[in-house]
This record gives C-alpha cells, sequence and structure tokens, in this order.
C-alpha cells in the first residue's frame, strides 16, 4: 500500500484511527480513543501518516504525538545543567509508533525524524524547549532508539532519554 507523502493532524473525518495495530495495544487504544480528544484538549497533538486509499477513511501506516512540558534542572544530563533553577521546558515525545504492514521499512526511523523535526519548528516558532524527551515502552522500542544514536540517558529511570535541540537542529 502507498504512503501519501506527508504527516497530517489526526482527524477522524478523515483517517481511520480505529483500524491501526503495531503490535502494541496500548498504543493501537491512545490512537483510536484518545489522540483526537487530546488534540482538541489542547493537551498533545497528535499526527499519523495515512495511506492512500479509495476507502473513505485512510488507513494509517504510523504516527507519533508530541506535548509539551517542563523537567527540573537537576534531571537534565549533565551536559545541559548550565541553566535557571526554575522547571525546564522540554517536548514530550509521548508516543511513537508504525504499523505491523509497514515494520521493518524505515518507516520507524522517517516518523522519528519527522517527529523531531516538528519539534525543532515548534521550538524555533516560539514555544521554547531544551530538547525532546522520550518514555521508552519497552525494550524493543529502547532498541530502536538506541540504535538512532543520538539519545542519552535523561534521568536515573532507564527508559527516559534526552536528546538536545541543538542535535535535532543537525537533523
Amino acid at each position: 500500500m502507498l504512503l501519501q507523502t506527508t504527516f497530517e493532524v489526526a482527524d477522524t473525518s478523515i483517517h481511520d484511527l480505529k483500524k491501526f495495530d503495531c503490535g502494541k495495544p496500548s498504543l493501537n487504544e491512545y490512537l483510536s480513543r484518545f489522540a483526537v480528544k487530546n488534540n482538541a484538549l489542547g493537551l498533545s497533538r497528535t499526527w499519523v501518516l495515512p495511506c492512500q486509499s479509495n476507502e473513505e477513511k485512510a488507513p494509517i501506516a504510523a504516527y507519533y504525538t508530541l506535548a509539551s512540558s517542563s523537567v527540573s534542572r537537576a534531571s537534565l544530563p549533565k551536559q545541559v545543567k548550565s541553566l535557571p533553577g526554575y522547571p525546564i521546558p522540554i517536548v514530550l515525545l509521548a508516543r511513537l509508533a508504525v504499523s505491523v504492514d509497514h515494520q521493518h521499512k524505515q518507516l520507524g526511523i522517517k516518523s522519528l525524524v519527522h517527529a523531531l523535526r516538528t519539534a525543532h519548528s515548534i521550538n524555533q516558532q516560539g514555544l521554547p524547549a531544551i530538547g525532546v524527551v522520550i518514555d521508552v515502552l519497552d525494550d524493543d522500542a529502547m532498541k530502536f532508539y538506541q540504535h538512532v544514536g543520538i539519545f542519552t540517558p535523561f534521568s536515573d529511570d532507564p527508559m527516559r532519554l534526552f536528546v538536545h535541540m541543538s542535535i535535532i537542529e543537525q537533523l
């Protein structure tokens, strides 16, 4: 199935969010039940990569969700500690998933790069953030992010990763 050329903000009127299956029930459920609601509430924003289709609603090949957040200076990696003592703004890459039909085709990397570039663009447009934090879902996801090679451990939690905006700017 051919993919459309760009990610779009999730919209139930044109995207078939309910049939998405990445093999991880929590990620499937988020897209089908909460993504559009959270978009409307201004809590996060979910982008989808639709497949080209003759169906009324386009199937989804991949998606990611970004949210704004903040962290304490003390929790940041050592290389960014020269910051004020108040909470530091970050972008949270809350979710990233590729449908089982499109896995192992470099779509995970394409989705991650698009998510990081979107975070950087939002930062450049005036919503400042020091970097992007990822709460990694499981060991499979950790292998993926470690393979990318730009992330550092965020804190004592081994399932939490960080990448500075200066690194993202180079993508």
